[in-house]
């Protein structure tokens, strides 16, 4: 395989990780095309002109993003020595820390539910808030259980 056909899979493969965080995430595609491209991408280490050359983004959009995945833990700047360069790695436990935001949110919407139900005093709508309540408390017991390895 030529070295354009293997970049043309790995660019293929960035852009599957993109759509992911596009829908079930609701992420801005460059977001997901930044996430995609630090992980599979060699040295893992690259510059905001290389991801910007490399997933065809303006140097704007990508400062705001890169700032945006620094910010919330997902990646980190990385310095080498004797370089003025700044570079930017995913952190390896990035993902783990998705994870775990997520169900941190079910947590607190699950204390939301509880006082759904003081308001909704055994009214029609507690069956429903019920509903939800064992839906999330099911999926942050099932996690607590299983806890992910890092």
């Amino acid at each position: 395989m030529s070295h354009q056909d293997k970049q043309g899979e790995v660019l293929q493969w960035v852009e599957r990780v993109a759509t992911f965080c596009v829908e079930e995430w609701a992420l801005p595609p460059i977001t997901g095309r930044i996430l995609g491209l630090l992980m599979i991408c060699d040295p893992p280490e690259q510059s905001a002109g290389q991801i910007a050359d490399t997933i065809q983004a303006s140097r704007a959009s990508l400062t705001s993003n890169m700032r945006f995945l620094t910010t919330i833990g997902l990646i980190r700047k990385v310095r080498v020595p004797g370089d003025r360069t700044t570079y930017y790695r995913i952190e390896d436990d990035a993902w783990h820390k998705v994870v775990q935001r997520k169900l941190d949110s079910l947590g607190a919407f699950g204390d939301i539910a509880d006082e759904g139900m003081k308001l909704a005093g055994g009214g029609p709508n507690t069956e429903r808030i019920r509903a939800a309540q064992r839906s999330l408390t099911w999926l942050r017991d099932l996690a607590e259980r299983n806890p992910l390895k890092t």
